[in-house]
């Protein structure tokens, strides 16, 4: 898999406009970026430290997978995703080994990314994203 970098952190909140001014003091950075993924019912925030970013995932969608989430677990961490490249290989290597696919292709996510994730009964119960940016 050998991941280039940790993409990013995903944290499940319940309102952007809460949760924004608090991380962009905690960090010392502003959130640049807002935006809205229809297809995975969630609006992100996006702030950057050093190579990783930090994302904030409000659900649009109490059905939507952020929404469940945040009704069973409540606000926290809710993924993180891992910079690969070759996504498709990789999610074909992952199958191949036994993991568990949440997604067995490559799909559009926020920032334009291709993203897939991996079930958390087969890692140790972290929901696992990867990414794979084409633009670069």
């Amino acid at each position: 898999m050998k991941p280039t970098h940790i993409e990013h952190i995903g944290i499940a909140v319940k309102q952007l406009e809460e949760a924004i001014p608090f991380y962009e003091k905690l960090l010392g950075t502003p959130c640049y970026s807002i935006e809205e993924v229809a297809e995975q019912k969630v609006r992100t925030a996006f702030f950057k430290i050093g190579q990783t970013k930090i994302e904030l995932l409000e659900s649009t969608d109490p059905e939507g997978a952020v929404g469940k989430f945040i009704t069973n677990k409540g606000e926290g961490i809710h993924h993180i995703a891992f910079a690969v490249n070759d996504l498709e290989n990789v999610l074909e290597d992952a199958k191949n080994e036994g993991i568990r696919l949440i997604d067995t292709k490559p799909r559009k996510g926020a920032e334009g990314l291709d993203i897939a994730f991996l079930h958390p009964k087969s890692t140790f119960g972290v929901l696992t994203e990867l990414c794979e940016d084409k633009n670069k």
